[in-house]
């Protein structure tokens, strides 16, 4: 006789039912199937009530010393992700790095300190647009890299739009839905009454840059040569070949090539595994696959790395 397996889970904890492919009850957190690399603190899955969001510095803060706890709140209100935030401060520390990077002109003559002050501001208005578009298209091309890895892996797409549906879809949804009366962590349906806000959420991945870049300006400050230059000959290209022919921009490379190939796909596949209630190992595999192969295409084949 054909055996049939159970479209839905009973969560012994709170008496809701989930999907058969849930790996976390949607409505109080606890843990219906346990991977082995969740014996692993660094992905362990945060179980706990969900009562009010961490304010915004609290978010970043745990993205660094405590990221499964930090994607667990996150996701409760994907609406107030700290994602735009992270990337308007990685991006204000490109200006920053600007300012590093100017402060090794030395300007010659009766106005070099008014030189000083215009070529100071010109860096740092000028490394923070870049930074802020370089880095919002390099994130957003990265996150549909992710979504496509995810997509083979658990199919990511599909399984958002079957967790979360339209907005207004998903509030009518659960609003009718049946709750186990003995259920005392109804405030899990927050996990469903916002969309999925994916982009949003995702950019949190990126958060390492906010130590990355603060780590590169002090490598700028430290490690580029001074050079002396004279009013009008500042772009003079023999002036400038002590700071573009320096190691130091091989340092640079190699500082965001692992970032990218280890410690944003670490973060990705968690936002990923919360935003679907998916495998973590499944997630990582082809995570970890398409970071390190944009480390290799990037940076490590960039002539800043062998001359």
């Amino acid at each position: 006789m054909p055996q049939t397996v159970a479209a839905f889970q009973r969560c012994p904890r709170c008496g809701n039912e989930n999907t058969a492919d849930s790996f976390a009850c949607n409505f109080c957190g606890f843990r219906l199937k346990i991977e082995k690399i969740e014996t692993v603190r660094f992905f362990r899955r945060h179980e706990a009530e969900w009562i009010n969001p961490y304010p915004w510095y609290l978010k970043i803060l745990y993205l660094f010393i405590n990221p499964p706890r930090a994607f667990w709140d996150i996701n409760h209100k994907r609406s107030k992700a700290p994602g735009f935030l992270i990337l308007l401060f990685s991006s204000l520390l490109y200006g920053l790095m600007g300012l590093t990077f100017s402060s090794h002109f030395s300007f010659s003559g009766t106005e070099a300190f008014s030189l000083s002050v215009l070529y100071n501001l010109s860096f740092f208005i000028s490394f923070f647009v870049f930074g802020i578009s370089f880095q919002f298209i390099f994130f957003a091309i990265l996150i549909w890299l992710f979504t496509k890895g995810a997509n083979y892996a658990v199919g990511f797409t599909q399984r958002l739009e079957t967790r979360f549906g339209g907005l207004k879809e998903t509030q009518e949804k659960y609003s009718e839905a049946e709750i186990s009366p003995f259920s005392i962590y109804k405030g899990g349906t927050m996990l469903h009454l916002e969309g999925s806000y994916k982009f949003r959420m995702m950019l949190c991945a990126f958060t390492p840059f906010l130590l990355v870049n603060a780590i590169k300006c002090l490598i700028v400050l430290v490690g580029f040569p001074t050079v002396n230059v004279v009013p009008g000959s500042v772009f003079d290209p023999v002036i400038l070949d002590p700071i573009f022919n320096s190691g130091i921009w091989a340092v640079l490379d190699i500082i965001d090539a692992l970032t990218i190939a280890i410690w944003v796909p670490i973060l990705m596949t968690l936002a990923i595994r919360e935003l679907s209630n998916s495998s973590t190992t499944r997630v990582l595999i082809p995570t970890i696959i398409i970071g390190v192969i944009i480390a290799i295409l990037f940076y490590f084949l960039r002539p800043t790395l062998f001359g």
